[in-house]
């Protein structure tokens, strides 16, 4: 039986709540800590998958929300928003978002953070967000996903 209970994913749950949405917070078995883990574990096109990638811009937290089909072109990225993109380590991973890398979500994070949400995701009628722990991940779409983060439409590779 898998524990359903995590500081992490309540935080999740009410910031999801605190936006008017109640989805179903699906836990797995075993962590899903991939885009294709978490494709392959809900039966759906890795496409779908809205990673919550934490990065930095020019040394401040950025969140991106990129489709599990694709990678993130920091170089390219970075040119358009007129600044240098990093990997964050976990350390500021964990600052920034109050989860870990493998589960990070959208939204529940200590204070807000400047997002951008992969245009690709909009091919997608659900898509699938990791809910503040590896095993867990909740349907959304990408119209809320821009939404509840205050998010910034864009594409995140050339």
């Amino acid at each position: 039986m898998v524990n359903t209970a995590h500081p992490s994913v309540d935080r999740v749950r009410e910031a999801l709540r605190a936006q008017g949405l109640d989805p179903e917070i699906r836990w797995f078995d075993d962590a899903a800590t991939t885009a294709a883990a978490a494709a392959e574990a809900l039966g759906i096109d890795v496409g779908a998958i809205a990673n919550s990638l934490v990065f930095t811009l020019d040394g401040e937290p950025l969140l991106v929300l990129t489709s599990g089909a694709h990678r993130v072109d920091a170089a390219w990225l970075g040119e358009r928003l007129g600044g240098t993109i990093g990997h964050a380590s976990k350390d500021v991973v964990r600052q920034a978002t109050g989860q870990v890398i493998g589960g990070v979500a959208p939204l529940g994070h200590p204070s807000p953070l400047r997002t951008l949400v992969d245009v690709a995701l909009a091919e997608f009628p659900v898509v699938w967000a990791a809910a503040g722990h590896a095993h867990t991940v909740f349907p959304t779409t990408f119209d809320e996903l821009v939404r509840i983060t205050d998010g910034e439409p864009t594409a995140v590779a050339p």
